[in-house]
């Protein structure tokens, strides 16, 4: 990774996909000094460009001036591209991607669930092992070298609530790590911009055990809150919902000690917190009323087609995940045309 002296920038990063995180974090570091570019499209693109940045919270309102463009070629001279796609959109994009990626460039893709990288240089008996419901075909895998990878775990909610403007819910922490584990200069210096700009950046020597505690939050409270069209804070607030979603945590926590992993928290103060959260609307509730596919390969789709390799019962994730498929925007379109659901070996829609 390149370095200067003095006051200049350290690091050159790129943020692609600079949505409601993308554009949170792509602030952030412009505001710690740090030398960035946000490649974001549409409208959204244009009001960053004309006016920054402009972030809201319960402290009240910022903005941070921002490079701003819709061209992937900003990515050519980047020591770090943060990538803020969607997992399934990322699959779309690995391609464009990849081929701008410099040779010493780091990836740190933040995206939810499994990411793709998972089971390289993994010690389990997956070991090497490509999730079709998160890489179909191995598109992404091939385009971005693993070894360029530094894995990141997204503990902030963010909106964006119009073209250039960002509401920051709650949580500054992004934990990073290498998929290898231990430590590593990129991380510190990657960990250094983002403290820069207010964010928390721990790195993590196991980060696997971090996906898999967001994970557990995630394949429950994001897809039910799309099926029911419900915040948090409302699904608290009814038992049969507490009792499906602690039964989704349980599944997927009996998935995680199948690859010996631990977690630090118990699954009912995992449920409680997320309950506290109050009026947030998860992702898939704001994707499923934008109209927007919902991310249920790297979650739920993920998660089962672990499962099925593990021999690891997961019926309520499956009927949970059958459900969110037919709430997701993409296949209701299609049903609506008179096609039908397309469903691969896990349930995840194509």
């Amino acid at each position: 990774m390149r370095c200067s002296t003095g006051s200049e920038a350290t690091v050159r990063f790129a943020v692609v996909g600079a949505g409601a995180i993308g554009a949170y974090v792509g602030a952030a570091l412009a505001r710690g000094g740090a030398d960035v570019v946000l490649i974001a499209r549409g409208a959204h693109c244009g009001a960053m460009q004309r006016h920054g940045v402009r972030i809201l919270d319960g402290q009240g309102e910022i903005v941070v001036p921002v490079e701003a463009t819709d061209d992937l070629d900003a990515i050519r001279d980047a020591d770090v591209v943060f990538v803020g796609l969607k997992a399934h959109q990322l699959v779309e994009q690995a391609d464009a991607i990849g081929s701008r990626l410099r040779a010493d460039a780091t990836v740190v893709p933040a995206q939810n669930g499994i990411p793709w990288w998972y089971f390289d240089s993994h010690p389990g008996p997956l070991c090497g092992l490509g999730l079709e419901s998160v890489d179909p075909g191995g598109g992404i895998a091939a385009a971005i070298d693993a070894a360029s990878v530094v894995g990141c775990v997204v503990y902030c909610s963010t909106e964006i609530t119009e073209p250039g403007v960002v509401r920051h819910v709650e949580g500054r922490r992004f934990v990073i790590g290498e998929p290898a584990g231990g430590s590593s200069e990129r991380c510190d210096a990657i960990a250094a911009a983002f403290a820069a700009g207010g964010l928390k950046c721990p790195v993590a020597r196991n980060l696997r055990e971090h996906i898999w505690l967001k994970l557990v939050g995630n394949v429950a409270f994001n897809p039910v809150s799309a099926i029911a069209g419900a915040t948090m804070g409302e699904l608290g607030r009814v038992e049969e919902a507490r009792t499906l979603l602690l039964a989704v945590m349980e599944e997927a926590v009996s998935v995680a000690h199948a690859l010996d992993v631990e977690l630090p928290v118990p699954v009912e103060r995992r449920l409680e917190r997320a309950f506290a959260v109050g009026a947030h609307r998860p992702s898939m509730l704001q994707d499923r009323d934008a109209g927007r596919p919902l991310e249920l390969g790297c979650m739920t789709g993920a998660l089962i087609e672990i499962a099925d390799r593990l021999e690891v019962p997961v019926p309520t994730v499956r009927a949970v995940h059958a459900c969110a498929t037919l709430v997701d925007p993409g296949v209701r379109a299609r049903i609506s045309a008179g096609g039908k659901p397309v469903f691969d070996g896990v349930g995840a829609d194509r």
